[in-house]
């Protein structure tokens, strides 16, 4: 079975959040973890990067860190991801090297372009709903994903506000990946290992 789930942790990380991590990963979904703690001191953010790469490693996922390429690199996790007000994509891609890189783009062609120049792994474009994680972001709508697929080869993560009503439509219309945090993190229904249950 192909991994389709980008998987974005909670802004908070309660007491049960590793176990709760390994139940999600056994699922055999999810392709990347991303850890996004965002305004944490470097310190704090490597002592739980040390914790999450075991469970990671464990179950062949993908460990990605957000914003930092400097401390992907030095955490030895296996990429990072930025978004377009982070470090620039030729800086990341240097402080990278081979490690993998991948660009918020929301649904510009011209960012897209951006990122392919500088060889980055993958594209983030979005936000296609309602997203708690990010209320503010730029909406793109489904007509613009279908535009991207036709325009780039890059893989594609969906992002904003997915969950198991909507997923469907971001695959069918050539995401090759969703991005998903609430549905799982902070369902007000279903624990974390039943809400991936629903995404199938």
């Amino acid at each position: 079975m192909a991994r389709f789930v980008y998987l974005i942790s909670p802004k908070r990380l309660n007491n049960n959040f590793y176990i709760e991590l390994s139940k999600v990963l056994k699922s055999k979904k999810v392709k990347y973890f991303q850890l996004r703690l965002k305004g944490k001191k470097d310190k704090y953010v490597l002592n739980i990067l040390k914790k999450v790469k075991k469970i990671t490693k464990k179950y062949r996922v993908k460990l990605i860190l957000n914003d930092n390429p400097y401390l992907a690199l030095k955490s030895n996790v296996d990429g990072c991801h930025i978004g377009q007000l982070d470090t620039k994509v030729s800086i990341a891609r240097k402080i990278l090297k081979k490690k993998i890189l991948g660009v918020t783009c929301h649904s510009s062609l011209n960012l897209i372009r951006k990122a392919e120049n500088f060889n980055a792994d993958y594209i983030g474009v979005g936000s296609f709903f309602k997203s708690k994680l990010k209320p503010k972001a730029k909406k793109a709508k489904i007509v613009d994903l279908k535009k991207i697929r036709d325009k780039t080869k890059l893989p594609i993560v969906a992002i904003g506000g997915v969950n198991q009503k909507n997923y469907k439509k971001l695959l069918n219309s050539g995401a090759n990946y969703i991005a998903i945090s609430s549905f799982i993190w902070n369902n007000p229904i279903l624990n974390p290992s039943d809400a991936i249950k629903r995404i199938k």
